[in-house]
């Protein structure tokens, strides 16, 4: 039994684009509709035509996009006060970009028709309907925005709904309303709609932006109240405070609702789609994001992790793989032996008689500023270490780093390092830029002999944060670092009052969790 399907509209690359810092490249938008295309979004507003070099870019190349399933439109506003549409040249860029549907936006409100346009109420109508006509004359979709709608609702519905009229009698075939300034409540969005849907017997739109923190909600509300067209970006980006977030809005038309909006099996990869939409960006991917952010289903408190080892629907409210998405178990200080025992069945330990020891020397580090939330390759060492029968590959003798300047301003440190691996003891020194640099030479160079995957090792990323500037240069200091091998990555943390000290321990954990993963490589590909 098929279900009731809302067409999902995405405008990550105009509105989306209105967020500040974000800058599309012709390449990211070619990436991002091609993206869009195969996880199966209906049409994808392309940009605005004649705005800007981009945009016409992409229009001239869209027939190279060879879409499967999604339609591009292109975007405009009514002809100008005075002006036909046939003569107007922002309304004829949209007919020459060529794409087969056209999204117009204008004005539903008094206030805009007065303060903004500065012309008749009669002429705005005849502004939204002659555009429109025009469009559908020269054989395009015809999508209507009807912007501020719900502002203009509260103050004359009447002529807001006179103007969807408008536009619904000059053959538009999905009719938007917006609520453009992000203010309207959820509730009042269900009235609207069910009044709209009333007066006017085309398809019904919602475009919701997030200035109350309510554009999911209110599009799941229009939806629920009979809409069925959606508007939305990837990852919310846009204006002010952003766009309704279509990474939140379809698994809620989905798994919420229960209507369709998404090819059969396409869910799943909403997560790989709101990252790659971030990279492009240039933003840091939100973790915390509803349904796809890598914490959406990571569980911290030792009651939540003790439940879920016992009915995984105790604290989920929707199985995370409908989403593409999985449960993690964090480990912190607030964790109980719960999921210590979670984290040591994923990394097929036996733990159970050393799990409080294990549990308490996590508390204590934390304590002493440590911080595992981060640091998954940190917590799966000191597992293992608690484990029966681990030995680990090297253990530290003493370092020593020495470090210098000039009065040029160029600097340089040697560090010396001596390591115990099985029964021999490796001396070796190193020279490097810094003293981070240099000691981490010296590591690699003391261990390569014995582990020559040590040398693929790669460090990704280094970050220090000062726990309590209060006590200045005494003051604790956290070290995370990302590590890579081409193939994997994992982090690592270390605290201590010495930048050097928390540094050599974050750096020792990543170089040994790097030794063990290969280790277990090669014993599976043996086994394989």
């Amino acid at each position: 039994m098929s279900r009731d399907k809302v067409t999902i509209y995405d405008t990550t690359l105009r509105d989306g684009a209105q967020r500040e810092g974000i800058s599309w490249s012709l390449e990211d938008k070619k990436r991002i509709v091609r993206r869009l295309d195969a996880l199966g979004v209906d049409l994808i507003e392309a940009g605005w035509p004649g705005s800007n070099p981009k945009d016409a870019a992409l229009f001239a190349k869209s027939a190279e996009l060879e879409l499967k399933h999604a339609q591009l439109s292109a975007f405009g506003a009514t002809r100008r006060a005075g002006l036909a549409a046939q003569d107007d040249p922002q309304v004829l860029a949209l007919v020459d970009a060529h794409t087969p549907a056209c999204t117009i936006f204008g004005k539903s409100s008094v206030l805009h028709v007065r303060e903004v346009l500065r012309c008749s109420l009669d002429e705005n109508l005849a502004m939204i309907a002659d555009t429109i006509a025009f469009l559908r004359a020269q054989g395009r979709r015809v999508v209507y925005d009807a912007e501020h709608f719900f502002d203009g609702h509260a103050l004359d519905a009447r002529y807001a709904i006179e103007t969807i009229r408008a536009a619904a009698g000059a053959g538009a075939e999905t009719i938007v309303l917006c609520d453009t300034n992000g203010g309207t409540m959820p509730w009042q969005i269900e009235a609207v709609i069910a009044e709209v849907r009333a007066a006017v017997g085309v398809t019904i739109g919602i475009h919701a932006h997030d200035d109350a923190g309510c554009g999911v909600a209110n599009s799941l509300a229009a939806i629920r109240a009979g809409a069925r067209h959606v508007q939305g970006t990837i990852n919310g980006y846009g204006e002010r405070c952003g766009n309704a977030n279509l990474c939140a809005v379809i698994p809620g038309i989905e798994l919420k609702l229960g209507l369709r909006a998404l090819p059969e099996g396409r869910l799943p990869e909403l997560p790989e789609v709101a990252r790659l939409v971030a990279e492009l960006a240039n933003l840091a991917p939100d973790d915390h994001m509803p349904y796809v952010g890598r914490s959406a289903f990571a569980h911290k408190g030792g009651v939540h992790v003790a439940a879920i080892r016992r009915n995984a629907d105790s604290y989920q409210h929707i199985d995370p793989a409908r989403v593409g998405n999985e449960c993690r178990v964090v480990v912190s200080e607030l964790s109980g032996r719960a999921n210590l025992l979670a984290r040591a069945d994923e990394l097929g330990l036996e733990l159970d008689a050393r799990a409080n020891d294990a549990l308490a020397a996590i508390k204590e580090r934390e304590a002493r500023g440590a911080a595992f939330e981060a640091a998954d390759a940190s917590v799966a060492l000191l597992l293992r270490r608690h484990a029966p029968g681990y030995a680990p590959p090297f253990q530290l003798v003493e370092y020593r780093v020495l470090s210098h300047g000039d009065h040029a301003g160029r600097a340089a440190a040697e560090a010396t390092v001596k390591l115990r691996v099985g029964d021999r003891v490796i001396h070796t020194a190193a020279e490097g830029e810094g003293p981070v640099h240099a000691l981490d030479a010296a590591l690699r160079k003391a261990l390569v002999p014995a582990f020559p995957g040590v040398a693929r090792i790669a460090l990704a990323d280094y970050k220090v944060r000062i726990l309590d500037g209060n006590a200045g240069t005494r003051a604790v200091t956290r070290v995370l670092i990302d590590f890579t091998d081409g193939e994997h990555g994992w982090s690592t943390v270390g605290a201590s009052a010495s930048i050097l000290e928390a540094t050599w321990a974050a750096l020792a954990d990543g170089i040994e969790f790097g030794i063990g993963t290969e280790a277990q490589t090669q014993l599976t590909e043996a086994h394989a």
